[in-house]
């Protein structure tokens, strides 16, 4: 038998798709993640990525907060944590949150997450079973549909405008699916400079929102990494403001706000709900960056945040500036784009019947990357869209990024002709 199966091994490569599970069989690469191993290392003007620019990154202060988290807290701060979280960080928080955002303290609790993609992941599980309808936007956070697509979902997409969502047409989809003897599930939105529009929900929509989801059953995922990051109009609360039932989950990042790279973000939702994933979580990680959280702790309860925030904004206006400007002055007729008051992004509309994905190629080829805007639509219907970003790369570069891009958009649009 021994002979036998040295034999078979001897002349028959392994099989390795034999030993994966039927869901990592049926897993996708992050097209944006794909994108951006192409360009990081060339000379492309990348307006691909969704990456904070570095020279935000208040380094000298983590530094000084880390020699004093490892001076005075290193007993707590170098060991295993809890896996709700730093108690002293999510106090920290939820008291920032009840004074920015007007959402109290007794109505939440908040449970530390390895950002908010794996508070997405926590949702899919705690919440999904094959065939539950969940809204999303059309289009939507690219990430958002992968960790709910792991849990078999039916998508249900709602188009979005210069206000965000369309509620109208939510409210008509909730009918027919209600004729249909279909409940929803959940809705998933980024209610402010939505990623990858950069569009912002609407102050009377946020309201109605929560009408609907009182009338039919459903829970929101509030998903508002980029709310802080505001360049010109007035601040709209979160969603999560307007909720007396405990039925919108909010999620934050310290992504936008301090830096990526500490993997940290919380969820803010009704102790029942954080108890749920809190057990769900238990069995992927344990607990969070113990550290990261120290660290983050001391910014937020130093009162560092509040100080940093308009360092960020000033920062990025003038990136922000430099794309619209360079998209006015170089696009050629038939090209629509979004304004946004803030966040990280503007998406961009092609004339019909160019493919952006099909067109990357040739981007690429003259020197600038962007992100096609198909795989931001859960069905993948819409082929003439893209998402730039203007954050990460200076307005020299952004203005020359722009156009390039334009000069190809110009040539698929002759070349249609």
């Amino acid at each position: 038998m021994r002979k036998k199966l040295e034999r078979k091994l001897a002349s028959e490569p392994l099989n390795f798709e034999s030993f994966f599970s039927e869901k990592a069989l049926q897993m996708k690469a992050s097209e944006i993640r794909e994108l951006l191993k192409l360009v990081e290392t060339s000379d492309i003007i990348s307006l691909a990525g969704g990456l904070p620019a570095p020279e935000t990154f208040p380094v000298e202060l983590i530094r000084k907060i880390t020699e004093d988290v490892l001076t005075n807290h290193a007993d707590k701060a170098l060991q295993y944590g809890t896996t709700k979280g730093f108690t002293p960080l999510r106090l920290a928080l939820a008291r920032w949150m009840e004074k920015r955002y007007g959402i109290p303290m007794s109505k939440v609790e908040i449970m530390m997450v390895a950002g908010s993609q794996q508070a997405l992941d926590l949702i899919g599980r705690v919440f999904i079973n094959p065939g539950d309808v969940v809204v999303v936007e059309a289009p939507t956070y690219l990430a958002a549909l992968q960790a709910f697509s792991y849990y078999d979902p039916e998508f249900v997409s709602v188009p979005m405008d210069h206000d965000g969502m369309r509620i109208d047409v939510l409210g008509e989809k909730l009918e027919e699916l209600e004729r249909k003897g279909k409940r929803v599930k959940l809705l998933y939105t980024v209610s402010t400079f939505q990623n990858p529009m950069g569009v912002t929900m609407s102050l009377e929509r946020r309201k109605k929102l929560i009408e609907l989801a009182r009338e039919y059953e459903f829970i929101i995922v509030e998903d508002n990494p980029y709310s802080e990051l505001r360049y010109s109009g007035e601040p709209i609360p979160p969603i999560k403001h307007f909720d007396d039932e405990g039925r919108v989950i909010y999620l934050g990042t310290f992504s936008k706000i301090l830096a990526p790279g500490l993997r940290l973000g919380w969820i803010s939702a009704h102790p029942h709900f954080i108890r749920k994933m809190e057990i769900a979580k238990q069995s992927i990680d344990l607990c969070t960056n113990t550290l990261g959280q120290a660290i983050a702790w001391k910014y937020v309860e130093d009162g560092h945040l509040d100080k940093h925030i308009p360092e960020i904004i000033e920062f990025y206006k003038p990136r922000r500036d430099a794309m619209l400007k360079a998209l006015e002055e170089f696009m050629p007729e038939g090209v629509e784009w979004t304004r946004p008051d803030g966040g990280m992004f503007v998406w961009v509309t092609l004339p019909g019947g160019i493919d952006s994905k099909l067109m990357l190629e040739k981007a690429v080829s003259k020197g600038v990357a962007y992100v096609p805007g198909e795989a931001f639509f859960a069905h993948r219907e819409v082929k003439n869209t893209l998402r730039l970003n203007f954050t990460y790369v200076p307005e020299e570069k952004i203005r020359e990024g722009i156009k390039r891009l334009a000069e190809v958009i110009e040539e698929e649009i002759r070349s249609r002709a």
